[in-house]
C-alpha cells in the first residue's frame, strides 16, 4: 500500500475510533438521550472528517517532502476513512437500547483498534502486543475520561 494511503487511513480509522468512541460515551453519560448521541455521531462523521483531513492535508504539505498528488490522497483517505468509521457506530444505536448500543460500540471500536493496531505491528515487524496495548490503552483512557466528564456535566449542570 502507498505510503500516502497508510498516512490517511492510519489516521482517520484511528481518529474515527477514539473521537467516536469518547463523544458516544461522554454524551450517554451525560444525556442518555439517543437523538443527542446519533447527532454528536453525525457531526463527528463530516465536520471531524473534513477537520481532521485537512489537518492531515496541511501536515502533509508543511512535510515539503511530498507530492500533491500524494497530499491529495492522504487528504481523501483520511475523510472517507474516518467518515466511514464513525458512521459503522450509529448501527448499534438503532439496532440496540442505548445502553448496550455503547457497550457493543465500545466492544467494537477497541477490536477494530487492535486489529488495525496488529497490522501495523506486523508490517512494521514488531510484536503486535505492545502495539495493541498502547493504541487500545490510549482509547482507554479517552474512553474513561469522557464518562466521567459527562457524568461531572450530567450530575452539576442538568
Amino acid at each position: 500500500m502507498k505510503n500516502s494511503l497508510k498516512v490517511g487511513l492510519g489516521f482517520g480509522v484511528t481518529s474515527g475510533v477514539i473521537t467516536t468512541l469518547g463523544l458516544m460515551v461522554g454524551l450517554h453519560s451525560g444525556t442518555h438521550s439517543t437523538l443527542a448521541i446519533i447527532g454528536g455521531v453525525l457531526t463527528i462523521a463530516i465536520a471531524d472528517a473534513f477537520s481532521d483531513s485537512l489537518g492531515v492535508h496541511v501536515s502533509r504539505e508543511f512535510e515539503n517532502q511530498t507530492s500533491k498528488k500524494e497530499i491529495w490522497e492522504s487528504t481523501v483517505t483520511t475523510f472517507i476513512s474516518k467518515f466511514v468509521i464513525a458512521l459503522l457506530f450509529i448501527f448499534p444505536i438503532l439496532l440496540f437500547n442505548l445502553c448496550f448500543a455503547v457497550w457493543v460500540s465500545i466492544f467494537m471500536g477497541l477490536s477494530l483498534l487492535a486489529i488495525f493496531s496488529y497490522i501495523i505491528a506486523k508490517e512494521k515487524k514488531v510484536k503486535p502486543l505492545p502495539v495493541i496495548f498502547e493504541h487500545v490503552g490510549i482509547a482507554t483512557v479517552v474512553i474513561i475520561i469522557s464518562q466521567i466528564v459527562g457524568t461531572v456535566i450530567s450530575n452539576n449542570f442538568i
